[in-house]
């Protein structure tokens, strides 16, 4: 069981999350990956940190290899910590000025003292370094990894569900691409009956029976579809080989998709059948519902 796990097919939509506390701050990460061609990231960084940023895209990168990722990395402190310092001492200062130059050029005291003296210079001010220490960034490093190691868990959860679907769908097409073969004998049978009916009730003339014999033998090669019905069965095989090869093999899954539909076509374009024609419909339906989840995976 254990090896399964391992090989399976990833998803590319997830999500990760963690947290850790250092000092005051609760540090906080966030990771979401959508499904897209490359990588294609966007990270919104808390200031302190934002001079590792490098080195927490490679990280990502490296790990997630592909999909739309939004990252977030953002602190949180206590409200009594974040509050902006007043300066009382440069107000009291402010205050003796004020009311000595008041004195000075008699010109009235102010009559709200208090509110006068918040909108002076640098009585409201922020005394903090932002300076990040080693020890910090490790923790940061740390949770962002534990974030980026919940969302790849989340991608082989939501792997497992796809591969699943996969094997159902795939082992629909094969069960009905069996289901023809009762309908090809007939198919022959009634294409030759059609076409002797035609000459002698709608023509009405005598005609070479050895030269048609040879003339429908042409024609019911041309619509012959054993080649299909093989290279079909190969695809599909091939289809369920690649899932087992493990995550990193949604493209090749998409090209193998592709190839089974050239292949489903083909049948459909030669059946000239009506009961054959139906089951093709329900092949194309089960590859279409294939297209559209293989574009999730990894």
């Amino acid at each position: 069981m254990q090896k399964n796990i391992l090989v399976m097919i990833q998803s590319m939509t997830g999500y990760g999350k963690a947290t850790a506390t250092f000092g005051d701050k609760k540090i906080n990460v966030e990771i979401k990956s959508l499904n897209s061609k490359a990588m294609d990231l966007s990270t919104r960084i808390a200031p302190l940190y934002r001079e590792k940023e490098i080195e927490i895209r490679n990280m990502i990168s490296r790990t997630l290899e592909r999909g739309k990722v939004d990252f977030s990395l953002w602190v949180e402190k206590d409200a009594s910590e974040t509050a902006t310092p007043i300066n009382a001492a440069l107000i009291e200062n402010y205050y003796l000025q004020i009311k000595a130059i008041s004195e000075t050029t008699r010109i009235p005291m102010p009559e709200d003292w208090f509110a006068t003296l918040l909108r002076m210079p640098d009585v409201l001010t922020r005394a903090e370094v932002q300076e990040l220490s080693e020890e910090e960034w490790k923790v940061v490093r740390q949770v962002t990894e534990e974030a980026i190691a919940h969302l790849v868990e989340f991608r082989k959860q939501e792997g497992a569900a796809l591969e699943k679907k996969f094997n159902e769908k795939v082992d629909n097409i094969e069960r009905l691409l069996k289901s023809i073969e009762p309908y090809e004998t007939e198919r022959v049978a009634k294409i030759r009956e059609r076409i002797t009916d035609a000459l002698e009730k709608t023509i009405s003339v005598d005609y070479d029976k050895n030269r048609l014999e040879q003339e429908l033998i042409y024609y019911i090669e041309k619509l012959d579809i054993n080649e299909e019905k093989q290279r079909l069965a190969n695809h599909l095989n091939y289809f369920r080989e690649t899932m087992a090869g493990g995550h990193g093999q949604g493209k090749k899954l998409g090209f193998i998709a592709q190839e089974m539909g050239r292949e489903i076509n083909t049948t459909g374009s030669k059946s000239n059948h009506a009961e054959m024609q139906n089951i093709v419909v329900q092949m194309k339906d089960e590859l279409e519902q294939i297209k559209e989840q293989v574009l999730n995976v990894m």
